[in-house]
Order: C-alpha cells, then structure tokens, then sequence
C-alpha cells in the first residue's frame, strides 16, 4: 500500500504558495488544500453579510452556516462557499485587505484547522497557509517556508490582478504586503513562523517551475 504524503508549504502573502502548491499536486497526483482560500470565503461572506469584523462570536456563528468546498475544473481548483463559485470573488481587494483580521481569531482557526485536518486525514495531499507546518499538519513529511522580498511580492501581485482586471497601485500593494506581513507574524493565535523542522527557500528571482523542482527534489527523500 502506497504511504500517503503529507506537503506543508508556509511562508508570507505572496510569496507563491498557492500557486506552487497547485502545480505539486498536480504533479504528483496529490490532493491540494488551498486554507488561504477558506478564510477568504469567510471573509467574502462576512462582507457580503455586513458581518461586524470586530466580532469573533459573530464571524464564528456565520462560519458554522456556510460550506467551503474544492473543485477540480480544466482550468484548474475552484472555490466554492455554500455552492456557489467564488473562485474571483475572493481575491478582490476588499477581501484580501480583510481577511488577516478575520484569520486572526482563535476560535475561527480551531473550526477551519478542523475541517482542514478533515481533509488530510487519509490522502496524499499538498497544503499551503501561514500555520500548516506549525498547526495544522505539525507532523508532515515535508514542510517549506518560502520566502520572497517585499518588492518581488508586490511586483507579482500586481501582475496577478492586471490580468484578471482588476486595477491597482504598485505602492500601495507594497505597503498592503507590508501591513499584512506584520499583522501576521505578530498576531496572538497561530502566527506567521518557520516550523523548526521547515526548508527556508527563498523564491526571489526564480521562476516557479524552479521552486516547484526545488520542492521535489526534497520530496524524493520521502517517496
């Protein structure tokens, strides 16, 4: 029987997570858990519902309402909150500038790590956020912290949101990245760090097609 592999990948706001996650499960044939994605739906839904931000018991009863959920389509993982797909909803601005506020509450990560370890309990899969290696999968056969300067971050960004449309200041990006870096390192439950046991790869000038082989070259010492 095939041992099922568990890949951790943490690190700060844009510094490729997700998106190499997306392309080493695909690889590997392995199920990917995008747990950023989670609380932006929250987010998304709070926002939608006037949800006051301010209020963990609020945002907690409002998450025991709604379903978040994945789909694998052609063009790749979609979101999905109550079935409907949010996959461009909640990258939006608003969102993104919202949703370390709402991450931050202890009471939100205890029910979204709950469904999270739900979903890794008897599958290979690849999960990316800020606290995996450290909460969610502290066991994990491989975690990665990756790393990338203000700057490159911000540069990648912006890109992202000129081709889905969406318009947007280079400066402020940098600061947003900035804040949310800050927000979440420091906040009280489950911050921002490196697991002890994480591989530090700094992506700065590399392409992900190169990250994503630095990743499997690791990999290999599990398989």
């Amino acid at each position: 029987m095939t041992k099922s592999i568990q890949v951790a990948i943490d690190g700060p706001a844009s510094a490729g997570k997700s998106t190499v996650a997306k392309i080493l499960a695909k690889k590997r044939g392995y199920i990917y858990c995008d747990t950023g994605a989670m609380y932006r739906a929250l987010t998304l839904s709070a926002l939608e519902n006037k949800a006051d931000l301010d209020s963990e018991t609020e945002l907690e009863s409002l998450l025991e309402t709604i379903t978040i959920s994945f789909k694998q389509k052609e063009d790749g993982q979609h979101v999905y909150l109550n079935e409907q797909d949010v996959t461009d909803e909640i990258r939006v601005s608003d969102v993104t500038n919202a949703v370390s506020k709402v991450s931050a509450y202890k009471t939100i990560r205890e029910e979204m790590v709950n469904r999270q370890q739900k979903i890794t309990s008897s599958n290979s899969i690849v999960m990316d956020g800020r606290d995996i290696g450290t909460v969610v999968l502290p066991n994990a056969d491989l975690k990665i912290f990756l790393v990338a300067s203000v700057e490159e971050r911000a540069e990648r960004r912006y890109k992202e949101n000129l081709s889905k449309g969406i318009q947007t200041d280079f400066e402020t990006l940098k600061k947003e990245i900035a804040d949310r870096d800050h927000y979440d390192s420091n906040r009280k439950n489950s911050p921002l760090v490196q697991a002890e046991d994480a591989i530090l790869v700094d992506t700065s000038g590399l392409t992900i097609p190169e990250v994503v082989q630095k990743i499997e070259k690791e990999l290999k010492t599990f398989l």
